[in-house]
């Protein structure tokens, strides 16, 4: 049986999937007596949440498991496990180059981490990287009994058919599988009841989303947020991340017809050429993509967009990387994350000869300069402008209070601390790298 009162460190990396598998997998061992810490070194059990996505991720994994054999050493009974990707990915090499390491826990199978410590009083390693999704989502409920952020992650989707090139996805998370309405309508009324004012719908295709109703009818991302909009207490919904040959004309439509829905898109494209997006097998053209920009435009005029893209795959030239730097010149990005390409094990490029490193970063520094611009622009076209701000907790500052815009960016404010949770309007007075400050407007 697990002892009341230990302590968890859990170290997250990666996307926001990840962060809402961290926090669902504190809430299950919070009832196994866990109670999480900011130290590692106080900690009786670490838990790494990986990502194997960036550059290097397994290597940077290893080298931070490293870190803790002098904790295990002073702690004998410190029992250490890495979750997530590279989990799923590694399975029990982790262990054979780590032996600190005691368990391994797929994306998939977290939901039995408080089983899996049980079972180490008998075992000495345990892994479980099992491709049991629908189990999971049948075991994990979110949080209930006591006030949480305003601001939450709802899992709608997990894993991906689409098979890019270069992703590991698939191979991590397995295929698309979708919840079904009515659970996600329970759970989401669950968080709202808590004090959620604003709740993420994640997938890593998001908009693949084709859940059963109670009809055993299946239904669309559009009709579930839809659905979610009716939740009285639930003022803002977004959704993350999306596939452009996904963005169906009922999606488009509901960013203009649904004022909870929020004026915020990440859609990554990779690259604006097509020759390349066919090598990297994204399923559609640059004009497709441009058509979805377009339609997304007319209904919601104000549409922030975010994407992402990936430099230096092999056999990308300069006339394709030319064409990347002119989609950002042609979307106006709000916020875009970029990348250098980078091989996984696995996946159908790895075996591709790969562009020279100093070629990659010279086309990936020339790539965020324009992103960069283009972001400052947006955020600058912002002040001077009253907008609705979500305040969701204190800031470092005494009586400053850190919000976030309906364009996701976050804003930094002074007022009380009665109105976290609260949507407040703000007149934006400044424009900072990342960020906006104002000032509240009384009603």
């Amino acid at each position: 049986m697990l002892e009341k009162n230990k302590k968890i460190f859990l170290k997250t990396y990666g996307c926001q999937m990840n962060v809402y598998d961290s926090d669902i997998m504190l809430d299950q061992l919070k009832k196994k007596g866990y109670e999480a810490t900011s130290s590692d070194a106080e900690a009786d059990l670490i838990v790494l949440n990986t990502c194997h996505i960036r550059e290097k991720a397994a290597e940077k994994v290893y080298s931070e498991l490293g870190k803790y054999r002098s904790l295990k050493k002073k702690n004998p009974s410190l029992k250490i496990g890495v979750a997530g990707c590279v989990a799923q990915a590694e399975g029990n090499e982790i262990i054979k180059r780590q032996p600190l390491v005691d368990f391994v826990v797929g994306p998939q199978s977290y939901h039995s981490i408080s089983t899996i410590l049980e079972r180490l009083d008998d075992e000495e390693k345990v892994v479980n990287i099992e491709f049991a999704t629908q189990e999971k989502f049948s075991k994990l409920k979110v949080n209930g009994g006591e006030k949480i952020k305003p601001s939450q992650f709802l899992t709608v989707q997990e894993g991906c058919d689409k098979f890019c090139a270069f992703c590991v996805v698939p191979y991590t998370r397995g295929v698309e599988v979708s919840r079904s309405v009515n659970e996600i309508l329970d759970d989401a009324k669950n968080l709202v009841k808590y004090g959620a004012v604003e709740i993420t719908l994640l997938g890593q295709n998001v908009n693949a989303y084709c859940g059963l109703d109670n009809n055993l009818k299946e239904r669309d991302l559009s009709y579930l947020i839809n659905k979610m909009s009716e939740i009285a207490n639930l003022k803002r919904i977004r959704f993350v991340t999306s596939h452009p040959a996904d963005m169906t004309e009922d999606l488009i439509q509901t960013f203009g017809s649904n004022p909870k829905l929020m004026p915020y898109l990440h859609l990554p494209i990779q690259s604006g050429s097509d020759a390349i997006l066919k090598k990297m097998n994204r399923r559609h053209k640059v004009s497709d993509y441009m058509e979805v920009i377009s339609k997304l435009r007319d209904v919601r005029s104000d549409i922030a967009l975010s994407g992402d893209f990936i430099v230096g795959f092999p056999e990308e030239t300069d006339e394709d990387f030319k064409k990347t730097i002119e989609i950002c010149h042609l979307v106006r990005y709000a916020s875009a994350f970029s990348f250098k390409y980078s091989p996984r094990p696995g996946t159908p490029a790895f075996e591709r000869k790969d562009l020279p490193d100093s070629t990659k970063t010279e086309r990936l520094s020339a790539l965020q300069a324009v992103i960069k611009d283009y972001q400052q622009k947006f955020q600058k076209n912002l002040v001077g402008e009253k907008l609705p701000i979500l305040a969701e907790k204190s800031g470092r500052a005494e009586g400053q209070i850190v919000g976030k815009s309906p364009y996701l960016q976050p804003v930094f404010f002074s007022g009380s601390m009665e109105l976290i949770g609260k949507i407040i309007d703000v007149q934006i007075i400044a424009s900072e790298a990342n960020s906006l400050s104002g000032v509240v407007q009384q009603n």
